[in-house]
């Protein structure tokens, strides 16, 4: 279950990266007109409309990633299919719709179908939409009807299955959304705490990738909060909309960037070299991009002390910016890109004291990081105990595609190579492969290439932290399996 359900948040990888071309639009468009939301300049009303136009359409984006992600084979059927799916339990659900099932006037229909087209819902097709690839993308038909054979039969059966979904949504559908909007509510009304609770818990259920789930109750339109829609839409209160994003700037951009510099401190001194090319390249990409995933997986396992402080840090982040109304918000993740595109948007709220609360929290970061490796000896990289040097390999030297192909050729060699290796994926910043034999698998070799981390998942799966480069490792390794 766990593995389907990291599967999940790697499918979502795909669509999630879409957003920052919506952050890119909207943001130009509102530098050009700030107040007036494109009504006093038509460039600046296109680019906004033309951001809003992936924004606002989220659930769809979820369902052909999600049917895309999760089939067997990456087959243009599969996003199709995904569409197909969401569009029917969108149609058969809209308010008007139920009034005619039901029998009832539209005004009497329960809320929650007004807010079908959600991002969960979107999820849910995909869901069953890689379902239906899975099982009808190889099945053939009569020859009367060999037209419909394979992967043409999987839009169909896809409409089919979701006639089934719809109805079961008909009743199962309000108690979900009552239940979601509780949820949200309770921590919603603790303002500011439950802010702290939120980002608490967004750190914490990383490492099986369960946040998405928490995530989508948030940021989207799943229960009616829909933190970064409004944002960007400029629909919501000043100072309090995006309170759910504002306190993710501070530990991305500064608070983790602080304590990759703690740990390269505190590594031997014999290898602040190779610590020193990890912690810049993580760093950087955190201050940046807001990808921290090679940064927290460098010290997510080897020392859980440090992940579960920085997990209490990140909702204290949140707390205080929530408590004090700044905010500032985001399409794909805390980074200064979209720090600096969402600044000018008419919700933001003193985002400049965005910046201050990072340089707190950069200070907090690299003293505490620091004193707790040093006081309980935690085995950050560097620190860890020697390996033979001869097996380490620079992945920063030579040309990019032969620093590619020697990594993962390492990696490769480390998981067992073609009598071990059974499947490779990525999402995106991890390696995610398959394993006939775990015990097979040499972790010491694969650290030794200088990757942020491994992450043992199942009996048979394993994760190896490579960084925003992973495409690129995973596209190497795959050629030698061929």
């Amino acid at each position: 279950m766990m593995k389907y359900l990291q599967r999940i948040g790697r499918s979502l990888m795909l669509p999630v990266a879409v957003l920052p071309a919506a952050a890119i639009l909207m943001g130009i468009g509102h530098w050009i007109d700030p107040s007036g939301w494109g009504a006093g300049s038509p460039v600046a009303a296109f680019l906004i409309k033309a951001g809003g136009s992936i924004i606002d359409n989220i659930p769809f984006l979820f369902a052909v990633g999600i049917a895309l992600g999760m089939a067997k084979e990456k087959d243009g059927s599969a996003a199709l299919s995904g569409l197909v799916a969401f569009l029917v339990v969108k149609t058969l659900l809209a308010p008007d719709s139920v009034a005619m099932l039901q029998g009832i006037d539209v005004a009497k229909v329960d809320p929650s179908f007004a807010k079908i087209s959600n991002a969960f819902i979107g999820i849910l097709s995909g869901l069953i939409a890689s379902l239906m690839y899975n099982r009808f993308s190889h099945v053939k038909l009569p020859d009367a009807l060999a037209f419909f054979s394979g992967k043409r039969l999987v839009p169909i059966m896809t409409s089919v299955a979701m006639l089934v979904v719809s109805v079961a949504l008909l009743f199962v559908w309000p108690v979900v959304f009552t239940g979601l909007v509780s949820f949200g509510e309770g921590i919603s009304k603790l303002g500011a705490v439950g802010a702290g609770i939120y980002g608490f818990l967004n750190r914490l259920l990383i490492p099986i990738g369960l946040h998405h789930a928490l995530n989508a109750v948030f940021w989207f339109d799943t229960a009616g909060i829909n933190d970064i829609g409004n944002f960007w839409a400029g629909k919501g209160t000043k100072g309090v909309t995006g309170m759910y994003q504002a306190g993710f700037f501070p530990v991305m951009m500064f608070g983790l960037p602080a304590a990759a510099l703690a740990m390269y401190h505190t590594a031997k001194t014999k290898k602040k070299k190779e610590v020193a090319s990890l912690m810049l390249a993580a760093g950087f990409a955190s201050f940046f991009t807001g990808v921290t995933e090679p940064l927290e997986f460098s010290f997510m396992f080897v020392a859980p002390l440090l992940y579960v402080v920085h997990a209490v840090l990140m909702g204290l982040s949140l707390a205080v910016a929530a408590l004090f109304h700044w905010t500032a918000g985001f399409t794909f993740s805390g980074g200064f890109i979209d720090f600096v595109l969402s600044s000018s948007l008419p919700l933001a709220n003193k985002p400049y004291m965005l910046l201050v609360q990072g340089l707190v929290f950069a200070v907090i970061y690299y003293f505490l990081f620091r004193f707790l490796i040093t006081k309980f000896n935690l085995m950050t990289p560097g620190r860890e105990e020697d390996t033979d040097d001869d097996d380490k390999v620079s992945i920063m030297a030579g040309k990019s595609n032969d620093k590619f192909a020697v990594l993962a050729s390492k990696i490769y060699d480390g998981l067992g190579g073609d009598a071990n290796v059974v499947s490779v994926d990525n999402c995106t910043t991890r390696l995610r492969l398959e394993v006939k034999d775990m015990n097979a698998v040499d972790q010491k070799k694969i650290k030794a290439t200088g990757v942020p981390g491994i992450n043992v998942v199942g009996a048979h799966s394993i994760q190896v932290i490579v960084g925003t480069s992973v495409q690129f490792v995973a596209d190497e390794m795959i050629k030698l399996r061929k």
